[in-house]
């Protein structure tokens, strides 16, 4: 069995000359970085060329596949982003509707103009207590299907970035009733079903194309990531076609070996990496539910399959935290939010979270975690908590929920509206409830919009973006901070 980075590293060592791409022509003193030049090749002899795997690299998407128990694997050096775009526009024929979670992520919206779709929404439970935006119900699923003609395709997103798993089987069979294509946006569980303690993967449960982000949890680089084909109903080879477009045509083969380490990884000793892992994980988690004021929570039933344990979220919601002036009597007190949390844990113990939302952090673990650094995030966490001990007042709740918005106009209608010299104006957030938004605005991460171009921007939305402003969030997809570009007259 061949390995590609094996072959490359001795590719490296021996007497080739290189008169191709790239122009570093492997030689590791150009610069003096300490960068992998030296395996850095293009489509050469020997090596397989992604976009006609017959070779190497059509071995290593078999092994891959075989491993995340689906019929069909693609390697993406694009990210889970050109797995997205591919599936999507494979699968929904233009000027269709798709029916999409409103929480999916910002490349399924790119989808949407790119394919001038049309989207029907279907929203996720929203928990109250824990500030988490929850599953996606197959019965709202099936709603939607019964109510609305010609939908071509299916997107959900499980596990959510906060951790939410939806019952996918049972989506699924209401799904295939219809004979369309079910995508599951599952890049944040590329660890599914390695260990009992995690779901097992969309493949396994019916979905027709599912996407892993590899490098969000798993040991491989940044930007790789796997898109999986399984039954009769999603249309491979357009969705091949769309791979073949949209991911680069010189993909980096330093990244494609990372992938395939992954794999040969988590073959020969992922049961023994995964079984130290979730011991570790597991251990930190038991600790963290002793905090008496941050609150470790989960939206779901992870003995159910129902939560993505390898997210630790960790809740500040309804604390207010007192600063004491030194050699003073009065108080300052501050919202002890999601942000407030997120920068203590950088500024006075150098931990580095995945992302802050409105009243909680969310960090991320994978098998590459160890037990040192998680003890540090512990203790860290126990440290606050009992500083708060002394300082908790309640305060009023900042909610991170995904309002319903009225959609005048598609994404792409908008864009066209744009393009023809409609007049727009750029208005604050407090003037823009009733406008029609001709821009994005979304957190990044996670990416997921508060508003699409198109729709008529609510008022707890508008209220709700202002306020996170106000804490210190920056609000991404518009042009100007604090403001919104509308249409003019509406």
């Amino acid at each position: 069995m061949e390995y590609l980075y094996d072959k490359l590293l001795e590719y490296s060592r021996s007497d080739f000359y290189p008169f191709h791409m790239p122009g570093h022509k492997r030689n590791r003193e150009i610069t003096g970085a300490a960068l992998p030049y030296d395996i850095d090749i293009t489509e050469i002899d020997g090596f397989d060329d992604l976009h006609h795997a017959v070779g190497i690299l059509s071995e290593a998407q078999r092994r891959a596949a075989s491993l995340y128990h689906a019929e069909e694997t693609h390697f993406l050096v694009n990210g889970s982003t050109a797995g997205l775009l591919s599936a999507v526009l494979g699968s929904v024929p233009r000027h269709s509707r798709i029916l999409m979670a409103r929480n999916c992520h910002k490349s399924v919206y790119n989808a949407v103009y790119m394919g001038e779709l049309y989207p029907l929404y279907v929203y996720p439970q929203f928990d109250q207590e824990t500030q988490l935006n929850g599953e996606i119900r197959p019965e709202d699923v099936e709603d939607m299907l019964e109510q609305n003609e010609g939908i071509r395709a299916v997107v959900i997103t499980s596990p959510t970035y906060d951790g939410v798993v939806s019952d996918i089987e049972r989506i699924a069979d209401i799904v295939h009733r219809r004979r369309i294509p079910l995508i599951i946006d599952e890049a944040h569980g590329a660890h599914f079903g390695f260990s009992p303690y995690f779901p097992e993967n969309s493949n396994t449960k019916g979905a027709d194309v599912v996407i892993h982000s590899l490098h969000k949890t798993m040991p491989s680089l940044t930007q790789t990531a796997l898109l999986h084909i399984n039954g009769e109903i999603a249309d491979r080879e357009n969705i091949r076609r769309y791979l073949h477009m949209l991911q680069t045509s010189s993909p980096s083969y330093i990244l494609m070996a990372s992938m395939d380490e992954c794999i040969r990884t988590m073959k020969e000793k992922g049961n023994e990496l995964f079984e130290n892992y979730t011991e570790l994980l597991e251990k930190a988690r038991r600790k963290l539910k002793a905090l008496k004021h941050l609150r470790l929570i989960e939206s779901g039933n992870p003995e159910q399959g129902q939560y993505d344990r390898s997210k630790i979220v960790i809740s500040g919601k309804d604390l207010i935290r007192i600063h004491r002036e030194e050699e003073k009597t009065e108080k300052r007190f501050s919202v002890f939010d999601g942000r407030e949390l997120y920068q203590a844990l950088i500024r006075e113990y150098h931990i580095q979270p995945e992302m802050a939302a409105g009243s909680y952090i969310i960090a991320m673990t994978g098998p590459g975690d160890t037990a040192e650094g998680l003890d540090r995030f512990v203790n860290a966490m126990g440290e606050l908590d009992r500083e708060l001990e002394k300082n908790v007042l309640k305060t009023k709740s900042d909610v991170f929920k995904i309002l319903k918005q009225e959609m005048k106009y598609t994404s792409w209608e908008a864009g066209a509206f744009s393009s023809s010299g409609m007049k727009t104006e750029v208005v604050p957030w407090s003037k823009a409830a009733g406008r029609t938004a001709m821009e994005y605005a979304y957190l990044y991460p996670p990416g997921i919009p508060f508003i699409v171009p198109g729709e008529k921007i609510g008022h707890g939305t508008a209220v709700q973006i202002e306020a996170y402003e106000e804490m210190g969030f920056t609000i991404e997809g518009t042009r100007i901070q604090g403001k919104m570009e509308v249409m003019k007259d509406g």
